[in-house]
């Protein structure tokens, strides 16, 4: 289970990870698509909320990461484009959204990362969701 104190280390590790990057901004939704936690680096732009909640919660909603929306935003755009109408708009599918997955390979969440490209997002992220003892998938 993701609970606070989870969501806090997966926070301060994704920071810590990206402490070498364009100032990032990370969220961690529980399985349901809600927040437990966010936090932004000093000169982080006030909307990464929005995109690193779009990419976390396209993550946790679909059960895949964002590598994966990604490939099939490319193959299926209509279907991804009728996703987003579903979901409001909270789907971004490419990385930087990625699942959390206890040891049983359960989804218990999702962490989504925004401000530096989206492939190092997605690294932040897992070096986060490792650190919190938990299997990321991108």
């Amino acid at each position: 289970m993701l609970g606070i104190d989870v969501a806090r280390v997966i926070v301060a590790e994704t920071l810590k990870a990206g402490a070498e990057m364009k100032p990032l901004s990370v969220v961690v939704l529980d399985a349901g698509g809600h927040v437990i936690a966010f936090e932004r680096s000093d000169g982080a732009a006030p909307g990464r909320f929005d995109i690193a909640r779009a990419k976390a919660h396209g993550a946790v909603m679909l059960g895949m990461g964002g590598r994966a929306q990604m490939a099939r935003a490319e193959s299926q755009a209509y279907f991804m484009a009728a996703l987003s109408g579903v979901y409001e708009g909270k789907i971004l599918p490419v990385p930087g959204g990625v699942l959390v997955r206890d040891a049983g390979g359960a989804v218990v969440g999702a962490v989504g990362v925004t401000g530096d490209t989206s492939d190092n997002d997605a690294a932040a992220a897992e070096a986060g969701i490792r650190a919190a003892g938990f299997e990321p998938e991108a």
